[in-house]
């Protein structure tokens, strides 16, 4: 018996020791840009996580996150938002010092006179948010924003562009992946004589509690939607895997009426992927397109652009300025530089998952 209880410590060490060292520890103090006062119960949060806590009376706070990048999202009510790029590749023992600046309270005065909201905005706009902004797919239909009447809806004749913002967090339910987001929207446009849609903003996820077989079903519909998924992309790209994951890429001819691309076999040659410190830096440029073959593309999706039923792969194009970073988990910047069209632009929140979401 003695023997088995040293064995049981052993392994629980070494189970440890593995789970120490695939995560980083973040400390943080937030003070008072002005006062250098500490700023206690500021809101502290990896974007597109699981991962969030509040600062103590003494403005600090602390996470343990699994190794990857993030982007860490730091509020408090009055004071401008704050973010920071961290990854365990700059990990450090210091206290991050994060200072918040009080918020231009006349500038959002001034903006409020300018523009006036509409009244009836949500009767007017609030289906068409839902479908540009959760989404139009199978598993959007099991999602509900907990509090719309938080939305301010602004229509602009002059621009043709509507304009939507949020007067406080929005809380959405999501029944199909198991998660509640809360999500800091920062701006929605839809500018109707281009037909472009831009939101930005920082969702923090909340996994959901229900019986074992819910929470079973969760998992394979997480699972499916991971597979194919922008997030399973850069994985597979940090990894040297895209191949083996079923992903296929070409790099499309700069002339756009050629929908020809030239098929990338060698997907980490040293001129556009470097492997370094950590991270890995992709010097792409211009336009590519991704196939993914394990899983067919949703009917929806097939119905919406009048695709054969028989389409067999789910394709999105990127428009890459200036190459971007991946980090272990997914993560990858600038995301700015690199647009999406096609399947992943289609799939839209009710299919977001977190960074921290291990596929199993």
């Amino acid at each position: 018996m003695k023997n088995l209880i040293v064995l049981l410590l052993t392994v629980t060490c070494y189970s440890l020791s593995i789970a120490q060292e695939r995560s980083f520890s973040v400390f943080g103090k937030v003070i008072d840009a002005q006062s250098k006062q500490p700023l206690p119960g500021a809101s502290a949060y990896c974007q597109n996580t699981t991962q969030g806590t509040v600062s103590n009376n003494q403005g600090l706070f602390y996470m343990r996150l699994p190794n990857g990048g993030y982007d860490l999202i730091v509020t408090y009510t009055g004071f401008e938002k704050k973010v920071i790029r961290i990854s365990d590749n700059q990990a450090t023992a210091d206290t991050l010092l994060i200072e918040l600046a009080k918020a231009d309270q006349s500038l959002s005065e001034v903006a409020v006179v300018a523009s006036t909201a509409d009244p009836d905005g949500l009767a007017k706009y609030g289906k068409f948010f839902n479908q540009n902004f959760i989404g139009n797919t199978g598993f959007a239909s099991q999602c509900s924003i907990q509090n719309p009447e938080v939305l301010r809806f602004f229509y602009s004749k002059k621009r043709n562009r509507l304009k939507i913002t949020a007067r406080e967090d929005l809380i959405i339910n999501n029944y199909s992946l198991g998660y509640k987001i809360r999500y800091q929207l920062d701006s929605f446009t839809y500018d109707y004589s281009t037909n472009i849609t831009q939101y930005t903003g920082s969702p923090l996820f909340q996994e959901m509690d229900s019986t074992e077989e819910v929470k079973a079903q969760w998992q394979k519909n997480r699972a499916r939607t991971y597979l194919g998924s922008r997030l399973h992309f850069m994985r597979a790209f940090y990894d040297s895997t895209l191949t083996d994951e079923g992903f296929i890429v070409e790099k499309l001819n700069p002339d756009s009426q050629n929908v020809k691309g030239t098929f990338i076999t060698d997907l980490y040659n040293e001129q556009e992927y470097l492997a370094d410190s950590g991270n890995v830096e992709i010097g792409w440029t211009g336009q590519y397109r991704i196939s993914y073959e394990r899983v067919r593309p949703d009917k929806q999706f097939l119905e919406e652009y009048k695709l054969p039923p028989t389409t067999r792969f789910q394709i999105t194009v990127l428009d890459v300025a200036n190459g971007f970073v991946i980090e272990e988990n997914g993560y990858f910047y600038e995301q700015y530089d690199v647009i999406n069209t096609g399947y992943w632009a289609w799939k839209k929140l009710a299919e977001l998952l977190p960074y921290d979401y291990i596929y199993e």
